[in-house]
C-alpha cells in the first residue's frame, strides 16, 4: 500500500529589527531528524526563508502543504513578525493569517506557530483548520527549537500500532517532553488546539 506523502513548509522570518534567533539551527536540525527518520519517503520538506505576507500566500499555492510551520517572532494581538521590503518587521494578525489558511483547510492538517506569544493567532487559526500548535508565553530558543525538533521526530516516526490519540497529538506530547528531557523550562508554553467538532 503507498502512503501519500505529507508536505511540510516551513516559513520563518527574522527581521532586521528584532533579536536574533537561531532559525538557522532549528532548520538544520529539522532536516537531519526527517533524514535520520526510517519514514523520510513519506513526508516532504519545503523551507522559506525572509519570508514576507505576500510569499505565505505564493508558497501554500505553490506547494499546497498539509503541515505549515512558521518561526519567528510573536507579538501577541498585534500578530506574527514577517518582514517587509526593506526586511525589517511587518506584523501580520491572527485573523488575516485565519482568513487566509481558511482558504485551504481541505489540505491543511496542521499549522504550528512556533513564535512567543502566538496563542493569540492560534486561537484565530484553529476554527479553520484541525490542529493548531502556538506558544501561551515567551518561549527561550533553546526551548523552542527542542519543542520542534521532538515535535518532528514524534511526528516522522508515529506508528499508529503502538502510538496512541492521532499523529499531531502524539507528536505535540512528545515534543513537550523533549524540552523538559533537555532540562529547560517551558514544556507548558506551547499549547495544542483542535478545532471544533
Amino acid at each position: 500500500m503507498t502512503v501519500k506523502q505529507k508536505k511540510i513548509l516551513i516559513l520563518a522570518a527574522n527581521p532586521s529589527n528584532t533579536l536574533r534567533l537561531r532559525l538557522d539551527q532549528e532548520l538544520r536540525d529539522i532536516k537531519e531528524g526527517l533524514r535520520l527518520s526510517p519514514n523520510r519517503e513519506n513526508f516532504d520538506l519545503r523551507y522559506d526563508l525572509a519570508v514576507r505576507p505576500r510569499d505565505i500566500r505564493r508558497a501554500i499555492l505553490d506547494y499546497r502543504p498539509n503541515i505549515i510551520h512558521f518561526s519567528g517572532h510573536g507579538a501577541k494581538e498585534q500578530g506574527l513578525a514577517f518582514e517587509d521590503e526593506t526586511g525589517k518587521e511587518q506584523l501580520v494578525t491572527g485573523e488575516a493569517l485565519a482568513g487566509l489558511f481558511g482558504q485551504f483547510s481541505k489540505q491543511v492538517e496542521c499549522v504550528l506557530l512556533n513564535a512567543c506569544y502566538s496563542e493569540v493567532q492560534a486561537e484565530a487559526i484553529y476554527q479553520h483548520i484541525n490542529y493548531v500548535i502556538g506558544m501561551n508565553d515567551q518561549i527561550e530558543d533553546k526551548a523552542a527549537i527542542e519543542f520542534v525538533v521532538g515535535f518532528y521526530d514524534g511526528l516522522l516516526g508515529y506508528n499508529p500500532e503502538y502510538d496512541g490519540d492521532s499523529p499531531v497529538e502524539f507528536a505535540f506530547d512528545l515534543a513537550r517532553n523533549a524540552i523538559q528531557l533537555a532540562g529547560v523550562p517551558g514544556e507548558l508554553i506551547p499549547e495544542l488546539k483542535k478545532k471544533p467538532i
